[in-house]
Formats: structure tokens, C-alpha cells, sequence
């Protein structure tokens, strides 16, 4: 009797325990952001990647003079649905070519080759607001043999997904006026060596391009993982670099003092995508993978990451390589191939929506505070920030963010109105970000603040 007595009692402080641990969250979704979430059709998505998939190949060196089969075909079949999207836009979008010459590099390009990125750009409507915001996937395919231009290389989840999921989003976002600039790219290149994205990056940087954030989404249709046997359509994975290729030894210095090796502008643009995509997509869950890429691949967004952007990367949690750089073909009984059939085009809707809502949240805020600084002259167990107002539309105020030194995730957030703050937190015991925040609760990217005086 005493024993069952002991019992019941631990599991009502069990009880006790399980519900204080979760603490209630309030959310608040902009009803046009919601709308044009929900705007966005399995159907549609379906209808790309078929169409896509139609073109028989999409290999970088295939054919560009027929109109139905091989790259050429492909590009302007999507430089033609975005010159569609651009008349519903009221031709505010602009749509054209990124075209270069690709030089051979004697392993996957043979001969210098002319190749074209699709680029849909649709700019901001504040002059004073020179952020760009970029969401891509590329729509060159392949099979087993990446230098196998002929035979049937569907590439309908690599990477017929992620160009399904950019087209989409233009189609509904187009539509709508953006604070910030809004760039919609399908790549080419990323099988033969990320050379769509290399030159693109490496033109970014040379022209000034203010790219504060690209979304590179890349194989985002399947949802059941190889071997495990998982079939999870809630979770997606964001990879993000800690460290900036680019960063200089002063600033290795001051991040090693600091000690945020885990709070640079990829990691916190993915705290970011985790934050709102979870807001506006019901049933996601958003793991944050510390990590550029995976073992074995590479993506877009790593050349873009070497030229210090912020860059991400958006995959599916669970793989099936067994649909990956496959020929198609049956054996024992088995369908290999990267096949149309094997996409979940009602989880790639969620994946299309989580991009989406981040990109108009982002789109939609006004722009990061400037020159933050975590003052540290004086010995206090209270945290002082300051930062100046940013360019363009004045903020309704600001989040001071903070979080334990241990955890992933921002825990607290202190609404402020004016430019400094206060905190009876030590700033040695927490880490602080800053961003601000319009008055429909539009936010900005977080900043990390800088140590001063």
C-alpha cells in the first residue's frame, strides 16, 4: 500500500513537471502572409515537376535546340511560366537570362559551354530598402553516369522539387508588393560542379547585390527515408554554417572572445526560418542541422556562403538514394529512378509554404538595427544594449532576444521601443540578438551584438 501511495504520488509530480515544462506561446499571423500560404497548390506542384520530368533529360551538356527535349527546352519553358507570372505582377517582375560561359575544367565540363541560371526578380517598393532576399533550386537532372547526356534522367525530387517550389511561390508572391527585393532563381549547373550558383554568387559580389539571405531548397519532395523505413511528412531540415569562409582574424578574435561560433548570419537566418515557418505552417516541424551540407553532397548555397552571404539550405529529413542519381530501371522486382510517382507533393506543398512565409515575413519587415553593441566597460550582472536606427522605414519597435549560453534556440524575447535596453540578465551568463519589428509584427533578421564601450 505505502509503495502504491509512493507511486501515485511521483507520477502526479510527473504530471506536475510535464506541464510547467511547455510554456504557452502566443502566436500572431499577418492575415496576408496566411493567405498566400495557403495559396500554394499540391496540384500546381505536381503539375512542374511532370512538366519537368517531360523534357526526357535536364543534364547540363543535353541538348538546347529542341523545344521538347533537354535543358534548352527546360530553361525557357521556366523563363516562360515566370514571363506569365510577370503579367499578373502588373510587369513589375522582371524575368531574364543569367547567362555565362562555363569553361572546361577537364573532369565534368568537356568543352566551354554557354549556361543559363532563370532568374525572376521582383523589387522592392521602398527606394531606401536595398535588401535582397533569394529563394532557388536548380532544374539541371542526371542519372547514375554524371556525364550521361541522353538517357532519361527524370530528376523529379533532384531537383525538379525545389524549382517546383521557387515557381510556386512567384506565381502567389508576384502578386504582392515586397519592401525589400525578392529574387526567384532556377539554377543550372549544380550536378556538373554548383556552377549556376558559383556565378551567380561571384556576380553578386562584384555588383554589390545586398543579399541578405538565399534559401537554396534542394531534393524537397520525398518523405521516406531509405533503409530506416521512416515515413515522417512534418519535419525538414535546415542546414547552416557556423563560421563565415570570409571571416577575417580580427573577427575570429572578437567571435572567440564573444564565443559565438554558433551565432553567425546562416545560423541565425535559420533560427529565423525555424521561428516563422513554424508559425505559419501548421504540422512542420523545422530541425536546424549544424552543418553546411551533408556528407558526400554539396549545393547551391555554399558558393554563396564563400562569398559571405547568408546562405541556407533546405532538404527533406529523411532520403531515398535509391531515387537519387539512379538510372531508371527495375531490378528484382525493384523501380529505381527519380521518378515523378515518388514525390509527396502534399509534404512539398508544407516545404513550399515554410519558404514562402519566411520570405514574405522577411520581405515585408522593415530593415535589422545597425551597429549593435553589448556594452562591457563596467563589472554588472545586468545586460546594456545599444544600436542605431535603420535605414528606410522606421521600426514600431524592437525584440531583444536571449537565450542560455547551451541552448539552440532563442528563449526569451523584451519588446522595446526606443534604440537601447536594459536587461537584469548577465551578459555573461546569455547570449543577446536584435532585430527589429514593424507594427504588423513583421520582424527582421536577428543581429548578433558586438562587444563596446
Amino acid at each position: 500500500m505505502i509503495r502504491l501511495k509512493f507511486l501515485s504520488a511521483l507520477l502526479l509530480f510527473a504530471a506536475f513537471l510535464t506541464k510547467t515544462t511547455f510554456a504557452q506561446r502566443t502566436e500572431s499571423r499577418d492575415v496576408n502572409i496566411s493567405a498566400m500560404v495557403s495559396e500554394v497548390s499540391s496540384t500546381n506542384l505536381a503539375q512542374i515537376v511532370n512538366k519537368l520530368v517531360s523534357f526526357q533529360t535536364r543534364h547540363t551538356l543535353s541538348d538546347t535546340l529542341s523545344k521538347t527535349t533537354g535543358i534548352g527546352a527546360a530553361r525557357t519553358w521556366i523563363k516562360n511560366e515566370f514571363e506569365k507570372y510577370g503579367l499578373a505582377s502588373g510587369g513589375r517582375l522582371q524575368v531574364a537570362y543569367d547567362t555565362f560561359t562555363q569553361p572546361a575544367d577537364g573532369r565534368r565540363i568537356i568543352a566551354p559551354v554557354i549556361l543559363k541560371n532563370v532568374m525572376a526578380i521582383l523589387p522592392g517598393t521602398d527606394p531606401n530598402d536595398k535588401r535582397m532576399l533569394m529563394v532557388s533550386g536548380h532544374y539541371d537532372s542526371r542519372v547514375t553516369d554524371v556525364m550521361n547526356i541522353k538517357d532519361f534522367a527524370p530528376g523529379a525530387n533532384d531537383d525538379a522539387s525545389g524549382v517546383a517550389a521557387v515557381m510556386e511561390m512567384c506565381r502567389i508572391m508576384s502578386k504582392q508588393k515586397f519592401s525589400s527585393t525578392i529574387v526567384f532563381v532556377a539554377m543550372v549547373g549544380e550536378e556538373q560542379g554548383l556552377y549556376g550558383a558559383t556565378n551567380l554568387a561571384k556576380r553578386a559580389k562584384e555588383e554589390g547585390w545586398n543579399v541578405h539571405l538565399l534559401m537554396n531548397n534542394d531534393i524537397v519532395g520525398n518523405s521516406y527515408g531509405m533503409e530506416t523505413d521512416i515515413k515522417d511528412n512534418k519535419s525538414v531540415r535546415v542546414f547552416s554554417e557556423g563560421v563565415s569562409a570570409l571571416e577575417t582574424p580580427a573577427q575570429a578574435a572578437a567571435r572567440q572572445s564573444a564565443g559565438t561560433e554558433n551565432d553567425g548570419k546562416a545560423r541565425q537566418a535559420a533560427r529565423y526560418i525555424k521561428e516563422v515557418a513554424e508559425r505559419y505552417v501548421d504540422q512542420l516541424e523545422v530541425k536546424l542541422i549544424y552543418r553546411r551540407d551533408r556528407f558526400l553532397r554539396g549545393g547551391d548555397h555554399t558558393p554563396f556562403s564563400q562569398q559571405g552571404f547568408a546562405a541556407v539550405r533546405i532538404t527533406e529529413m529523411n532520403e531515398d538514394f535509391n531515387r537519387q542519381h539512379q538510372d531508371v530501371r527495375t531490378e528484382n522486382g525493384f523501380k529505381f529512378g527519380d521518378l515523378p510517382e515518388y514525390v509527396d507533393y502534399n509534404y512539398l506543398q508544407k516545404v513550399t509554404r515554410m519558404n514562402l512565409s519566411v520570405m514574405a515575413n522577411l520581405g515585408l519587415s522593415t530593415q535589422e538595427p545597425e551597429n549593435v553593441v553589448v556594452l562591457t566597460a563596467g563589472l554588472t550582472n545586468k545586460t546594456a544594449l545599444k544600436w542605431e536606427v535603420p535605414k528606410g522605414k522606421k521600426p514600431a519597435g524592437y525584440y531583444v532576444l536571449m537565450r542560455e549560453t547551451t541552448s539552440p534556440f532563442w528563449e526569451r524575447k523584451f519588446f522595446v521601443k526606443e534604440n537601447t535596453a536594459t536587461l537584469a540578465y548577465s551578459k555573461d551568463n546569455y547570449y543577446f540578438g536584435v532585430q527589429s519589428v514593424d507594427e504588423n509584427g513583421h520582424e527582421s533578421l536577428v543581429i548578433t551584438p558586438k562587444p563596446g564601450r
